[in-house]
């Protein structure tokens, strides 16, 4: 009866949200006496699991779900959650994982808590903590099916080291068929993924016009962070709808957001909440950001950025 985890991964690379889901499970099963098994679907290296207390990986390999399907991942997650005797199975937050958990836990008759930001205060009743109304108040929440699905919130517990021996079984569950058709993927490459950046500079109509966006993209080269940016930003197309955050857009928990140029809609601050911290740089004290910023400096982003830049590049020379 060991607690299983999905360990996400992105062309057979595992994604940092996989090693964070993979300790938080090593946490909950030492609190419940027992293993943890991962299930990877066709990564390439799972040996990496073992340093983060995962004890034996199913290894799925099926070409048919090269293409994330929420139906046929939920089968894969469900099969080996009876096969393993599973009564708590982790997830990400990933949206990826947001549109497979419901169908997992109705397949599992399992509950479900989503935007999981620590380990769970019990085991007897299941009890954990989650962001509630757009990240803007806790909840307590507590469990009482047998099988319970967790989506652990992005950047909330960490990623720690706990080595253990993992030995690997190949898994080869029956899939259902797929009526799904997936005709193209778009996605980033050569830049930091605003799923995965710890730190994420955004930027707003602010910046008066694309031919400015290389400061937003400097600061972020220097930071190793990904680039963001607001609603009206993608809407004038200014930058692709990709990098649109915010209730409407994609959802950051970064533990650094700087938000360059931005006022602070109300529908933006939401998606961005979950961010440990938050920075503010704008020309307009009364922006609504500044009341929900960390820090905040009133200024020409024109002038305050490349300062910025300079210094950090200066801060990084000494290191």
């Amino acid at each position: 009866m060991s607690v299983l985890v999905y360990t996400e991964s992105d062309k057979g690379t595992f994604k940092k949200i996989a090693l964070e889901a993979a300790s938080y499970a090593k946490t909950i099963a030492d609190k419940m006496g027992t293993t943890v098994t991962a299930v990877t679907i066709n990564a390439e290296d799972s040996s990496v699991l073992g340093n983060y207390g995962v004890d034996t990986v199913l290894k799925v390999n099926d070409s048919s779900l090269d293409t994330f399907n929420a139906k046929s991942y939920a089968s894969v997650l469900q099969q080996a959650a009876e096969k393993e005797g599973a009564k708590v199975v982790v997830v990400s937050s990933s949206a990826d994982s947001k549109y497979m958990a419901p169908i997992l836990a109705v397949n599992l008759n399992a509950g479900y808590a989503s935007n999981v930001v620590e380990a769970p205060s019990s085991t007897t009743p299941f009890t954990v903590k989650r962001n509630v109304f757009t990240n803007k108040a806790f909840a307590n929440t507590s469990i009482d099916t047998d099988v319970k699905v967790i989506g652990l919130s992005k950047n909330a517990f960490g990623v720690v080291e706990n080595t253990a021996s993992a030995t690997e079984e190949a898994f080869s569950p029956s899939l259902p068929e797929n009526t799904v058709t997936v005709e193209a993927v778009d996605k980033v490459t050569g830049k930091v993924t605003i799923a995965d950046a710890e730190i994420v500079v955004s930027g707003g109509r602010g910046l008066k016009g694309p031919e400015n966006w290389n400061m937003i993209e400097d600061l972020a080269e220097v930071l190793g962070a990904a680039t963001a940016c607001s609603k009206p930003v993608s809407d004038l197309g200014w930058r692709p709808h990709s990098e649109h955050v915010g209730q409407t857009g994609k959802p950051v928990a970064s533990n650094l957001y700087i938000a360059v140029g931005i006022s602070g809609a109300i529908q933006h601050l939401a998606g961005i909440n979950a961010s440990k911290v938050k920075v503010v740089i704008n020309t307009d004290p009364e922006a609504p950001f500044f009341k929900a910023a960390d820090y905040g400096i009133v200024g020409d982003a024109f002038e305050v950025v490349p300062k910025l830049i300079e210094e950090l590049k200066t801060f990084k020379a000494q290191q």
